[in-house]
């Protein structure tokens, strides 16, 4: 689920806020993509995962759960929730962080 925060509204970097909520970054060699987690349990999975874009005026979050790892050798799609419940949940405690952050 994706959604956007003017950069005028918080006042940290993606990074920053990110750290703040509990996430760590991770890059994925293969793909050479950068984005963050948030471990649900002691466990790898669930997770959440988020990718970050950035334009001049807008941070973009795009958040999904991952719910396993990819089962098979080779494989690059997982088991994923891009909507529900526990995700719109999340981003719910991201967007509460942000209105913190702003104070």
């Amino acid at each position: 689920m994706k959604f956007g925060v003017k950069k005028d509204k918080i006042n940290l970097n993606s990074a920053q806020f990110m750290r703040l909520a509990g996430y760590i970054f991770i890059r994925d060699r293969k793909f050479d993509k950068e984005s963050y987690v948030r471990k649900t349990t002691r466990n790898n999975y669930p997770r959440f995962h988020i990718y970050i874009q950035e334009d001049e005026k807008t941070i973009f979050f795009d958040l999904h759960l991952d719910q396993k790892q990819a089962s098979y050798p080779g494989a690059h799609a997982h088991n994923a929730e891009y909507d529900g419940e526990v995700v719109e949940s999340e981003i719910s405690r991201l967007k509460n962080l942000i209105i913190e952050a702003i104070r």
